[in-house]
């Protein structure tokens, strides 16, 4: 027998009906309801005309909020189509249309919960009767004789209560919402006597089953059909329909992903829900025979909920940088309280900027180089790639697992971003060592020098009131850094004191030049500290003892790359809302960090680090040009290569997590742990330059113009 064409023929018979006539139904059920109040009543004590009074004064219209949902996060893969990366809801629902619910599901549910749903008015009279004479008989408010509409109404009343963000008004709500008295029967049949008039049955009926809950943290039918039997909700059969339509009245009593309720299950299937189809003729005997035979065979499948079910692709804590972004720029205000989101229940689609080959080839790289523990040292890396021009990060890898679980962290997982900062759900930052240089390099160049100049690359013991700081005043005493190696190399021109990350050339030229200007180049090229304060604009900083993030070093590098136009990082590209209408999302800011041909020296400069300099290690000699700088802090505690093509700029830095083990004195998996950040870096681009070749840089001028 082929269901849908019975049921469809049905429906098409019950469409052709006016609204006008469930309107007659449902003044006529109000009639009939007040004259049923006063054996209602009676069991409370009140008088009937003040029962019936207190009927009629009720509040009939009842508004439908927006349901709770699942909102799912994406990424893109190959081809450019979205990737589930990770679901994140305090309801797992998925509201469908009607075409989307089987045939099965909603016989299942008429028969057995209200067999007179098309001919009622929103209370069903012959059971609202016998329920009235039997409470009254009893001394006792019952709860029986709801019909659908009736428990829609419950339902969307305890969704509105679940909705309250205090606590105590929750539960107040809640309670209000499910107790068993005399006001709240009242109160249903009135507002399911409104109901009717305002929406048409299949609307009711599709509004319940999207409402209803099934167990767990599992609400309507399809997020039911999904978790329990592994399909949408209109492919299931008879026998799974009625296995979860037995389920409404007890969800968590009969969820079926628990083997100790599923004899339980199968028994108010078999003896009540397939009972009341065949009864009332939605099935034949045949069909319920074989259902009946149908064993009880749960297909249990998770949802991806939270951010750790995306760590297989590596992007737990690009996941919940994303959540982080939404919370912390409002992006998804609760209208209500602004200071929560409506992430977790607004049913969106978040379209972000991860591409799932870069992010596949980061985690390779860091992989195979950067252990999840060592014994050695706390071990820690981050790889972060942002995209010149747009901001847009486009892959954020580290060296351990997301886990935001307290009570499961280990050495091998943290919900610690390490590319983050610590408002986005990162540490405080690293020091980001000789990378830091580049923004003196700038300053260098904006004033009007040139790379060309010779200036004095030997360490030495610096009188720190040679250095004009307009900012924070000038210091006073001696401060003696070192070259790497006390080397003493005289005079050297700043290209080659770039190459070979000379100290004590660079203080050379921070002697000519103001600190506090040099960290206003910096905050142009969007540093921050990671911590959140404000940079310093110490002597030492040049050598980069502000502690940042990768994110924040690879966007600056990225600057670089885009002619010297620096873009804030995004993660977000569309947030579409389940009425498939776009929710404005941050947007990447760009501003001029300096003139186009100073980032073209600097680049310049900068490429000399690649080729013969500091990071050549960390060149993949495969015809792509590429620019890039080292960074090293004291006692070798965290190690950097930051470098970029006109495509993509990469952050790389391993170090520790905890502690100031030597790198450069410690091996790790056979290498000498300070050269990690060039194998990562080297083996990741040579795979995500094949997909992003970068181009031709630009012409270097021999002396920038003075801005």
């Amino acid at each position: 027998m082929n269901q849908p064409d019975r049921f469809d023929a049905r429906s098409s018979d019950r469409r052709s009906t006016s609204l006008l006539g469930f309107v007659g139904l449902s003044v006529v059920a109000g009639a009939l309801v007040s004259a049923l109040v006063t054996p209602l009543v009676a069991v409370a004590g009140v008088a009937a005309e003040t029962g019936i009074q207190l009927f009629e004064t009720l509040p009939e219209a009842l508004a439908i909020d927006a349901l709770a949902q699942t909102t799912d996060i994406y990424a893109k893969n190959a081809a450019g189509e979205p990737v589930l990366l990770a679901s994140v809801y305090e309801q797992n629902r998925k509201s469908v249309p009607w075409e989307a619910v089987s045939i099965f599901v909603k016989d299942a549910v008429v028969s057995t919960e209200d067999p007179r749903f098309f001919t009622h008015g929103g209370v069903d009279i012959t059971s609202a009767l016998r329920a009235a004479i039997g409470n009254a008989a009893s001394g006792e408010v019952g709860s029986g004789a709801s019909t659908i509409s009736m428990q829609y109404v419950k339902n969307v009343l305890v969704q509105r209560a679940e909705a309250i963000r205090d606590k105590e008004a929750r539960e107040a709500a809640y309670e209000e919402a499910v107790k068993t008295s005399v006001d709240r029967k009242l109160r249903e049949m009135r507002l399911a006597i409104g109901l009717e008039k305002a929406l048409t049955k299949d609307q009711i009926l599709l509004g319940y089953l999207n409402i209803a809950h099934f167990g767990g943290s599992v609400y309507g039918i399809q997020a039911a059909a999904e978790y329990y039997f592994g399909v949408s909700a209109s492919e299931l059969t008879l026998a799974q329909a009625a296995s979860l339509v037995a389920m409404v009245n007890e969800p968590n009593g009969l969820r079926i992903d628990d083997p100790d309720n599923i004899a339980d299950n199968k028994f108010r299937r078999d003896n009540d829900v397939l009972a009341a189809m065949l009864q009332q003729r939605a099935i034949t005997q045949a069909q319920f025979d074989a259902a009946v035979a149908t064993p009880i065979e749960p297909r249990i499948t998770p949802p991806s909920t939270g951010c750790h079910a995306a760590n297989p692709l590596g992007a737990g804590f690009f996941c919940d940088y994303v959540q982080r972004v939404i919370e912390n720029e409002k992006v998804l205000a609760d209208p209500q309280d602004i200071e929560h989101t409506t992430l977790a229940r607004g049913g969106y689609d978040i379209f972000t900027t991860l591409d799932l080959d870069l992010q596949a080839a980061a985690l390779s790289a860091v992989d195979a180089y950067v252990p999840h523990s060592t014994e050695v040292l706390d071990i820690g890396s981050s790889l972060v790639t942002v995209e010149p021009g747009t901001g847009r990060i486009l892959a954020m890898a580290q060296n351990k697992d997301f886990n935001a679980d307290p009570d499961e962290v280990s050495a091998g997982n943290t919900a610690i971003n390490y590319g983050a900062d610590y408002e986005y759900g990162g540490s405080s930052g690293f020091q980001a060592g000789s990378a830091y240089k580049i923004f003196t390099l700038a300053e260098w160049l904006k004033s009007g020098r040139s790379i060309g100049d010779v200036v004095n690359g030997d360490s030495r013991a610096l009188n720190l009131s040679s250095f004009k700081d307009s900012c924070q005043g000038t210091g006073s005493g001696t401060y003696s850094p070192k070259n790497d190696g006390a080397q003493k190399p005289g005079s050297m021109s700043v290209r080659a004191a770039t190459a070979g990350s000379v100290n004590g050339a660079y203080f050379s030229m921070a002697q000519k030049l103001d600190q506090c200007e040099i960290r206003k180049t910096a905050e142009a090229f969007g540093m921050k500290r990671a911590d959140g304060k404000e940079l310093t604009s110490y002597v030492s900083d040049v050598l980069g003892t502000n502690e940042v993030s990768p994110v924040r070093v690879a966007s600056a590098f990225a600057a670089i790359a885009n002619k010297g136009v620096y873009c804030s990082p995004i993660a977000i590209d569309r947030i579409v809302a389940p009425d498939g209408s776009e929710v404005p999302v941050p947007k990447s800011a760009c501003s001029e960090a300096v003139a186009p041909e100073v980032a073209a020296t600097m680049a310049s400069a900068l490429t000399s680090v690649i080729q013969g300099g500091t990071g050549s290690a960390s060149n993949p000699h495969d015809g792509i040009p590429v620019f890039g700088k080292t960074g090293t802090t004291d006692s070798e505690k965290d190690t950097w290569f930051v470098g970029a093509t006109t495509r993509l700029a990469t952050a790389v830095w391993v170090g520790n997590v905890n502690g100031n083990v030597s790198l450069r004195r410690s091996e790790v998996g056979g290498i000498r742990a300070d050269n990690l950040r060039h194998r990562v870096w080297k083996e990741y681009m040579t795979s995500a330059n094949t997909k992003f070749p970068g181009g031709q840089l630009p012409d270097a001028a021999s002396r920038p113009v003075r801005n």
